[in-house]
């Protein structure tokens, strides 16, 4: 048998590398579609962006019956879920918990990138005020390069599969068979419309804080749920931060009204009784020098459940 002419290898090695990233979602859409599955995409809290090695900007993926439902969208979002094996034409829900640019910078162009992958089933984008309003504007500002390809390349109109449902005040969100999403406003000055979510399925509950500072209510909110994924800031490593930038007064209050310091974390845990805390959106989330430990420590002079110190494209069983 003829060998195969290295152009011919390459592509059969890019073949191969394409099945094998295929794989690990063929086997969660097999065997495990029914389990509702929580993976954190991104989990440094801020607009800055990392070196490669470092966390990436907020996100977070709950699959429910194998449907995906993306949770805030920061900068790295789409090259999260593809690293983790999510075909991106398979989005169909995203929510934006506030409009800060580190959860909502990418709403955009996920959508755009799940549509120059394939995508032709409708999307839908769930925020506050200002949802809608992004949409449009992302549409307008791409109107050339979408029109170009629906024209070239035969791609559907993607202005036409992407849908913004926006609410001002607590509730339900969405409910279909799989699950009941509702979300609950929390502390997040000098963003009024600041959100959790929280998603009941079938086996699992699990709330999503978004970013706020010590909030009672989001324990009432949170009661009883299996997983509660809260932001924290460590005051140590805050203080590192406010040494290299040069707004540190204004930075500082800020981030002192507006983010949780681990014992109070700890005390929302505790008062809503869920099973397991998973820590994200850290504050800072780029200082290597903060172990694990030193994030949990504080956490645990209120709760005595489990604690998950989050990490990028963590699974949390």
């Amino acid at each position: 048998m003829k060998a195969p002419s290295q152009s011919r290898r390459r592509l059969l090695a890019g073949a191969a590398a394409s099945l094998s990233l295929q794989l690990p979602l063929a086997a969660f859409a097999q065997q495990e579609a029914k389990r509702t599955r929580l993976v954190l995409l991104g989990t440094k809290g801020g607009p800055r962006v990392s070196p490669a090695q470092l966390p990436k900007n907020p996100s977070t993926l709950i699959l429910i019956n194998g449907v995906p439902y993306v949770v805030d969208c920061g900068y790295g979002t789409s090259g999260q879920l593809v690293t983790f094996g999510l075909p991106l034409n398979r989005l169909r829900h995203i929510f934006v918990t506030h409009h800060h640019s580190d959860h909502n910078l990418e709403l955009g162009p996920l959508v755009y990138n799940g549509w120059a992958t394939g995508l032709r089933e409708r999307v839908d984008l769930y925020g506050p005020p200002g949802t809608a309003r992004m949409r449009e504007a992302f549409f307008e500002y791409m109107k050339f390069d979408i029109e170009t390809r629906m024209a070239d390349e035969g791609r559907p109109d993607l202005r036409k599969l992407v849908l913004a449902h926006e609410f001002d005040k607590a509730g339900v969100v969405l409910q279909n068979d799989d699950v009941k999403v509702t979300c609950a406003r929390v502390r997040h000055p000098p963003i009024e419309q600041a959100y959790a979510y929280r998603f009941d399925s079938k086996d699992r509950s699990i709330v999503i804080s978004g970013d706020t500072a010590y909030a009672p209510e989001l324990a009432d909110f949170a009661k009883g749920a299996d997983v509660l994924v809260h932001e924290i800031m460590h005051l140590g490593g805050l203080e590192a931060l406010l040494k290299r930038v040069p707004n540190a007064a204004t930075l500082k209050e800020h981030l002192l009204a507006s983010h949780a310091l681990p014992e109070d974390v700890g005390r929302v845990a505790a008062a809503a009784g869920v099973k397991t805390l998973v820590l994200s959106h850290f504050v800072p989330g780029d200082d290597p020098s903060i172990t694990d430990e030193m994030w949990a420590e504080g956490v645990r002079k209120h709760y005595r459940g489990r604690i998950v110190v989050g990490k990028d494209l963590m699974e949390v069983s």
